[in-house]
């Protein structure tokens, strides 16, 4: 072998060599890249996993809260107005939206049939007292025989007795002729108390059958210078209603405008079908802008509680343990706690038991959260922050 092989060799030697140190060392470098990687991706799969929550402190309800329910109007006082004599309707007085005022007339029938009863009755009644004073006459003559003894005991008892059954005859003459007179004012309708008119259904000419199954209203009055608010009030809120409350009460055809109603009584029981006390209140109506029959909302107010605290009803878990919320404790793992909830105020509901004002607890709480769950916090001037 030649001296000019012998370098050959070992250049070749080394080169191999290197390259064999530098394949170690990429391979290394590429392991140790995905290792690191590997981890990273473990670290944020891991983070991923936590859920991120929102969560608020509860609020004590220490200044009241409002409660807004659905109510309707009614008249102070209303009456449809029939008719007692039978006839022909002569003339009306007052239609539709009139006001009329106490003992105004509103219609007269006429009834020429019950005239001419009256006036039957009237001679009958005085006939009957005509009989009345010649059996008392012809009594007191007897009486007088009797003393002479000029005629029998009997005689005289049958005179006597005829007289008082003369007088009983002309009293119920006089009672009958009375009711017929009576009657007879009847032929003018007239307002029961101060009103409105609200409707009329009758007109001149009409047949007018009194005392029948198909006997109809010829009017209808009501009286709203002052209205009655009927408020059903759910029986989780009976306790509100208190002697001498104030609500505010809007209806749709004055939006923005809200009117003022007093308490005066309330059912004491509670109604089975709909689970509501039934609360009425008057509410002064000057000015007519109310009416019967509006539909309105009133709105109550909630006495201070110094005993729950409030919160959004978005923080609510209902599962087959009952009614929870899902609280936090320090070290950001979860806890369900069954709570009794006190008022519900819709989006906002008063909680009496099992809750307090230094509890932190989740808005809305994820489906999958379980008991001992750690969660991370979101940012806590995040937009979506619950406010209770």
């Amino acid at each position: 072998m030649s001296s000019d092989q012998k370098p050959s060799r070992k250049r070749l030697m080394y080169l191999g060599i290197g390259g064999l140190t530098l394949a170690a060392l990429l391979v290394a470098n590429g392991l140790a890249a995905r290792s690191r990687h590997e981890h990273a991706v473990s670290q944020w799969t891991e983070a991923a996993a936590l859920p991120i929550v929102s969560v608020f402190q509860p609020l004590q309800n220490a200044h009241g809260d409002t409660l807004r329910l659905p109510a309707h109007l009614e008249a102070w006082s209303k009456a449809p107005i029939h008719a007692r004599v039978s006839g022909y309707l002569k003339s009306w007085q007052t239609d539709i939206g009139s006001k009329v005022e106490a003992g105004q007339i509103l219609a007269v029938i006429d009834s020429p049939d019950l005239d001419q009863q009256l006036a039957q009755t009237r001679a009958h009644m005085v006939q009957e007292q005509a009989n009345a004073r010649l059996a008392a006459t012809t009594a007191t003559r007897w009486q007088n025989l009797l003393a002479s003894h000029s005629v029998s005991r009997q005689e005289a008892d049958e005179k006597q007795s005829n007289a008082a059954a003369a007088k009983a005859n002309a009293q119920a003459g006089e009672a009958d002729y009375a009711r017929l007179s009576t009657l007879e004012a009847y032929k003018t309708i007239r307002a029961p108390f101060a009103g409105t008119i609200t409707a009329r259904h009758t007109d001149i000419g009409q047949l007018i059958k009194a005392d029948t199954d198909t006997d109809t209203e010829l009017f209808d009055i009501a009286d709203t210078h002052q209205l009655r608010l009927y408020v059903p009030v759910p029986q989780n809120y009976a306790s509100v209603i208190r002697p001498g409350m104030q609500v505010q009460l809007s209806v749709p055809e004055h939006p923005g405008q809200t009117f003022s109603a007093s308490l005066i009584g309330n059912s004491t029981s509670i109604d089975q079908r709909s689970g509501t006390l039934m609360a009425q209140f008057v509410a002064q109506n000057p000015g007519d802008a109310l009416m019967p029959g509006d539909y309105a909302e009133a709105t109550l107010a909630i006495p201070a509680d110094t005993h729950g605290v409030s919160i959004p009803a978005s923080a609510l878990i209902f599962r087959a343990q009952g009614t929870q919320v899902a609280v936090l404790d320090s070290a950001h793992h979860v806890h369900l706690q069954n709570i009794h909830i006190g008022l519900d105020l819709g989006e906002r509901l008063v909680i009496d038991q099992g809750l307090k004002a230094a509890d932190t607890v989740i808005d809305n709480p994820p489906d999958a959260l379980r008991e001992g769950d750690p969660v991370k916090l979101a940012d806590a001037g995040a937009s979506h922050a619950a406010k209770a």
